[in-house]
């Protein structure tokens, strides 16, 4: 089961995340762009994904991932609940969303060196 020391510990090593508490929930973001949320029981986790591919996500594995809020519709964002995922999907699912927020260069980099590219 996949725990939020487990997201947190890998959304914070994504380059230039940086987390928030908002209305008790734990928020990772890159500058005002929040990729990924783990609600406050701490038992599902939101995430950053294509809304033209969310139906699709949540029809294939129904018992694993939910729809987003219906206040969170209009975002490219679905939930999953945590204790249905391992820690190597947590970790696609986070780096996925993540890849969606950043430039292209620092996602680029992060694939190839596990970092973000040096400044100049």
């Amino acid at each position: 089961m996949v725990t939020i020391d487990d997201v947190r510990r890998h959304a914070l090593s994504l380059p230039r995340t940086t987390e928030g508490l908002v209305r008790d929930s734990v928020k990772f973001r890159i500058r005002s762009i929040v990729y990924a949320a783990v609600s406050p029981d701490e038992t599902i986790m939101g995430f950053g994904y294509p809304k033209d591919e969310r139906d699709d996500l949540v029809a294939s594995e129904p018992s694993k991932f939910l729809p987003p809020l219906r206040s969170d519709e209009r975002y490219h964002w679905v939930r999953v609940r945590l204790a249905a995922i391992d820690e190597d999907e947590m970790r696609e699912l986070l780096t996925d969303a993540w890849r969606m927020c950043v430039p292209k260069k620092v996602a680029a980099a992060y694939d190839e060196f596990g970092t973000e590219l040096p400044p100049g």
